[in-house]
């Protein structure tokens, strides 16, 4: 079966005026935090994975009312899922949750799902997984991650050479960052490669490269890299490549052990870092959703709503805390005192 082409999912659900002019708001946002030009941290944050808008469009509800200064809050709109296995592959490929694979439904209702929160002025950061989805939806995207599976894969590097707006790439699953800096390296350069075009049709394409592209922390399988020892080793071994650091520490998965609960352990010794004057760090990750925990899709019992059904989650009322929290931190009075 043919699934639409970009140009007929857009056409279909176009991104118009007002919100053209907001991507390109949050974009600029985001690349001089990257350049440090802006003195915000970022703040990549939501659940998981998303498997129903529902909950997704309030999560970015109640994103969207807190009062920031000195964070840029970006919400998490992850539609596609690695696998170590098996498993459920996320919105995009199984919006039913049953194995069902309506693919085209699931195109349709994830660039939906992008354009209503666009529409709230909501930014999202999202998770390319598959390079041939990426014309469905990057023009919605303000913030993009390549994840430790795919860190080092050379489709992923010359796509994001031609993505216009920053990519984190993580460390690969064992901890080792030098897969990471190689994949920036790359990234920033200019690339021909192949891949679909509006269309639908298989072309080539010369990308510009990537200057935002960063460093993400997110530990591995046996432990942390989020402390200020792993945060120095990783900026000199940018510098030693000629990359001016930029990294962001991804509380969840190896940073905090797979349990949810110490993701605010991480957050704050990166709030820290920052506290103390480490402006190279220039984001952090949360995984939070409308309640903590996590659930198992099982065909006889119906899910709970706004819980994660992938990674375990820290609840909304905790996630508004440490924000409250890093946003008292780091407001210019107390920066300048402690810095002193």
């Amino acid at each position: 079966m043919s699934l639409l082409s970009p140009k007929e999912l857009k056409n279909l659900l176009p991104l118009t005026g007002q919100g053209i002019a907001f991507i390109s708001e949050t974009r600029n946002i985001a690349k001089n935090i990257i350049k440090k030009k802006d003195k915000r941290i970022a703040l990549l944050v939501g659940p998981c994975s998303i498997h129903d808008p529902i909950s997704a469009l309030e999560y970015g509800q109640k994103l969207k009312s807190l009062s920031l200064k000195t964070i840029f809050p970006i919400m998490r709109v992850f539609l596609e899922k690695p696998r170590t296995s098996v498993g459920w592959k996320g919105f995009f490929y199984d919006p039913h949750l049953d194995q069902s694979h309506c693919i085209e439904e699931g195109i349709l209702r994830s660039r939906k799902l992008l354009l209503d929160l666009t529409q709230m002025q909501v930014p999202c950061v999202s998770e390319f997984l598959d390079p041939m989805t990426a014309p469905y939806f990057e023009d919605l995207i303000t913030w993009g991650i390549i994840g430790a599976r795919t860190t080092s894969s050379q489709p992923h590097r010359l796509l994001a050479s031609g993505l216009d707006f920053p990519v984190g790439f993580k460390n690969d699953l064992h901890g080792e960052i030098d897969t990471a800096i190689n994949s920036i390296l790359s990234t920033r350069l200019s690339h021909k490669r192949i891949g679909i075009n509006e269309d639908g049709k298989v072309d080539t394409f010369l990308t510009s490269g990537n200057p935002w592209a960063h460093l993400v922390l997110r530990g591995s399988l046996h432990s942390t890299n989020y402390n200020q020892e792993h945060v120095l080793k990783a900026m000199n071994a940018m510098n030693a490549h000629h990359i001016p650091p930029s990294i962001c520490i991804d509380c969840s998965h190896g940073n905090s052990q797979k349990n949810h609960t110490l993701q605010r352990k991480a957050f704050q010794s990166a709030i820290h870092q920052r506290l103390q004057g480490n402006l190279n760090l220039i984001g952090v990750m949360l995984e939070s959703h409308l309640f903590e925990g996590k659930q198992s899709l099982k065909k006889e019992k119906a899910l709970d709503y706004g819980v994660s059904i992938t990674d375990a989650c820290i609840g909304w009322e905790e996630t508004e805390s440490l924000i409250y929290w890093a946003e008292e931190m780091l407001s210019p009075t107390l920066m300048s005192f402690v810095q002193k």
